[in-house]
């Protein structure tokens, strides 16, 4: 995103992410323990904010499963945090999605793809990156034109949907 000038968008689609940097704050969130997640989470933060302020657009839409998985119900916790440094985080019941591709990534100025690739744990196994392939960049453009106004504003997302329920 370092190199990004006008957009980052990302689309997340897995349920869990196998991140070992967040097995603690996710732990002591599943066990109803404290946790200050700013300073864990300040790195990106700033981050964030400096892109934001370099006048880039920072998206992202989430697919999630409804009932929520243990991991997204800590994620909607934490995305307070993502939309204060200046992301806007959209919320999508994957019912609601259709056809979704396998793998995360991030659309840099409409003209990059990376892929984050991701093991059936949700542990990262891998990147690639694209930007000579017309046919990959305009497919996830047409993927986030296409989700991007399903999708709801964490502002307005029902975070507790209990009523909800996957198809």
């Amino acid at each position: 995103m370092q190199e990004c000038h006008r957009e980052a968008f990302r689309l997340e689609v897995q349920d869990s992410y196998g991140v070992p940097g967040e097995s603690e704050p996710l732990n002591r969130f599943l066990n109803n323990e404290p946790f200050d997640l700013r300073p864990w989470f300040q790195d990106w933060y700033d981050f964030v904010q400096e892109t934001t302020a370099r006048g880039v657009a920072v998206r992202r839409v989430r697919v999630v499963t409804v009932p929520h998985t243990d991991y997204h119900r800590w994620l909607l916790n934490l995305t307070a945090l993502n939309v204060e440094a200046g992301e806007d985080i959209r919320y999508l019941p994957r019912r609601l999605a259709e056809e979704l591709p396998s793998d995360d990534w991030w659309l840099l100025d409409n003209e990059r793809v990376a892929f984050n690739l991701t093991d059936g744990e949700g542990r990262a196994v891998g990147g690639a990156a694209t930007t000579n392939d017309p046919w990959i960049v305009d497919h996830c453009r047409s993927v986030r034109d296409r989700l991007w106004p399903l999708a709801t504003p964490y502002s307005e997302y029902d975070r507790d949907p209990k009523t909800d329920i996957e198809q």
